[in-house]
């Protein structure tokens, strides 16, 4: 399979190298200089991963990756000729992939680059099939709920938080925990408006809604999605 990879770097020597190293096994690299205009670049093309170097003349790559992940959810896996701990948390915490060291074996950079990239690939490969728990099927692609192959229907913000319940099927979710998930909802501010959604999604899923199989309280903590509902 080939690849489409951005490394921003501003060592001219290095980028030569990686990207002859990289070629042999199909995969195509394109290199900028700066920060500046790495972050374009990803704003204007597609690419299957970004190999990012924290020093870089205009900006560092910690701002470059917070800039990227403003839009951008492609795999980054950061560089640093210093080698901190510091430097490998502080990029993990704004959304890079991975981190590696410098001076660093092409090898490791191939493996760590597919490995992030079927990791990434394996996540949205989950998101697009749909949830089954029994005779219910959620569809996230088509954002529609069935029963024995009848769809039920939903509010664009029930939908949404059946999704948070079922996606965590198993664990109880507090109501601060769903109104999180469901943050730039338009829900009320109360704690109250999850439980009327709640009860809503249990009138159109639930056989008898008054005792519900799919969708517990818990007393004292929240809601819990049972992961076998038809048994």
């Amino acid at each position: 399979m080939s690849f489409r990879i951005l490394l921003i770097d501003d060592d001219e020597q290095l980028a030569g190298m990686v990207q002859e190293y990289l070629a042999r096994s199909g995969i195509e690299i394109t290199h900028c200089a700066t920060a500046g205009a790495g972050v374009v670049a990803v704003a204007q093309d597609h690419y299957d991963a970004v190999i990012l170097d924290i020093m870089l003349p205009d900006f560092d790559g910690f701002e470059a990756c917070n800039r990227i992940r403003q839009h951008s959810q492609v795999p980054v896996l950061m560089l640093s000729a210093r080698g901190d701990a510091e430097d490998r948390i502080v990029g993990l915490e704004l959304g890079a992939d991975d981190y590696l060291p410098k001076p660093f074996n092409p090898r490791e950079l191939l493996a760590r680059l597919r490995a992030i990239m079927r990791r990434r690939n394996q996540v949205q490969e989950g998101q697009r099939l749909p949830l089954r728990f029994g005779r219910l099927t959620i569809d996230r692609e088509a954002r529609s709920v069935r029963i024995d192959g009848e769809e039920r229907v939903l509010t664009g913000y029930q939908f949404d938080l059946l999704c948070s319940l079922a996606e965590n099927a198993g664990c109880v979710l507090t109501r601060d925990q769903l109104m999180d998930h469901l943050r730039g909802q338009q829900l009320d501010t109360f704690d109250r408006s999850i439980d009327v959604h709640v009860s809503r999604i249990r009138a159109a899923i639930e056989d008898d809604p008054k005792h519900p199989r799919r969708i517990l309280t818990v007393r004292g903590a929240g809601y819990l999605f049972t992961r076998k509902q038809d048994e």
